[in-house]
């Protein structure tokens, strides 16, 4: 029995190692900004595995399953709420619809039209979402955005109508505040995934082939920042890599990349160089992009060796912001 225990309790370590990142996987883009880590990006996750497009419905099971079989649909969810209506997986998949909560289907967050039906983005889970059949086809192939005058709204209240985001008039789709991020984390995989392997894409009023347009970037960077990554997209994130593709969304696990690539003001020096900005909070993020502490500074550096202190052994990354503004993002090595 005692060997039966052991050998189970090793598998579960073993397991949980492998739905994670390994420890060498971001390795090649370390002290990489800009251009260069996009593409080193690319290259980690690049050539993943690929599922058929019928196996995305046995997929859910575990991407999207929100406990007992319920699907977690970002579309019709109410976080900390009652949802309207749940859908219970395998059950409920569309199928015909009339109208809301009748059915699920498989939400591409990066329509299809995009990526001109290409195989390998049609069925690539990162982006591939379990939502209502009648919200996806209300969505349709419009961008996400910041609805300024909605045409109609979603029971969870998803919009869809002209947009107020700077840079862009035309309808658009916004999805509730909660799950902002987990969309723009998505898209950003979408970009950086596919870079240089998008000749054959087409274009959109959001992108450019893998693209994202400047006013959708500047978008998705707040969204980021707004709506930090939650367990739900690190589960996702770990059983997509151990049991579907064998390759990871870089922005779960290091949301900071988003604007060390995107956001041209981003530096990594620029909060030892910067005299008129003063830094007021750190955070503390895991390898999985998990938020473990948060605290003001009065000190940086007595700061910091409190945070040493109330941390496990392993390797952790800092985030220095001044208000909302991340002023350096660094590592920080407990021994």
């Amino acid at each position: 029995m005692k060997k039966t225990f052991l050998l189970f309790g090793f598998l579960a370590v073993v397991t949980m190692a492998f739905a994670q990142a390994p420890s060498y996987y971001y390795t090649s883009a370390e002290g990489l900004t800009g251009e260069p880590l996009k593409r080193a990006l690319h290259n980690i996750i690049k050539g993943h595995f690929t599922i058929t497009y019928g196996e995305i419905w046995n997929a859910f099971w575990s991407t999207d399953n929100k406990g007992d079989g319920v699907v977690w649909d970002m579309y019709s969810d109410r976080p900390g709420g009652t949802p309207p209506y749940t859908f219970e997986l395998g059950m409920d998949q569309c199928g015909n619809y009339n109208g809301e909560g009748d059915c699920y289907n498989r939400e591409h967050s990066w329509p299809q039209s995009w990526f001109n039906d290409q195989t390998t983005p049609r069925t690539d889970l990162h982006h591939i979402f379990a939502t209502d059949g009648h919200v996806n086809w209300r969505r349709s192939n419009y961008p996400y955005g910041e609805v300024r005058s909605a045409s109609w709204t979603s029971l969870n209240g998803s919009k869809l109508g002209s947009c107020k985001t700077p840079g862009y008039e035309k309808v658009v789709f916004e999805p509730i505040d909660e799950y902002k991020g987990d969309f723009a984390r998505a898209l950003m995989y979408m970009s950086v995934r596919y870079y240089l392997e998008d000749s054959s894409w087409g274009s959109s009023d959001m992108t450019n082939k893998s693209v994202i347009l400047p006013w959708a970037i500047n978008m998705l960077l707040r969204w980021n920042d707004q709506d930090p990554v939650s367990q739900k997209e690190i589960d996702r994130n770990n059983v997509i890599y151990s049991d579907y593709q064998r390759n990871r969304n870089p922005f779960v696990d290091h949301p900071e990349y988003a604007r060390m690539i995107w956001d041209p003001e981003w530096s990594v020096d620029e909060y030892n160089t910067s005299a008129e900005l003063q830094s007021d909070q750190i955070i503390v993020y895991d390898l999985c992009g998990r938020k473990l502490l948060q605290t003001n500074i009065i000190n940086e550096e007595e700061e910091i060796a409190s945070l040493k202190n109330k941390l496990q052994q392993g390797c952790y990354f800092l985030q220095i912001l001044s208000g909302n503004r991340v002023l350096a993002n660094k590592k920080m090595l407990v021994n």
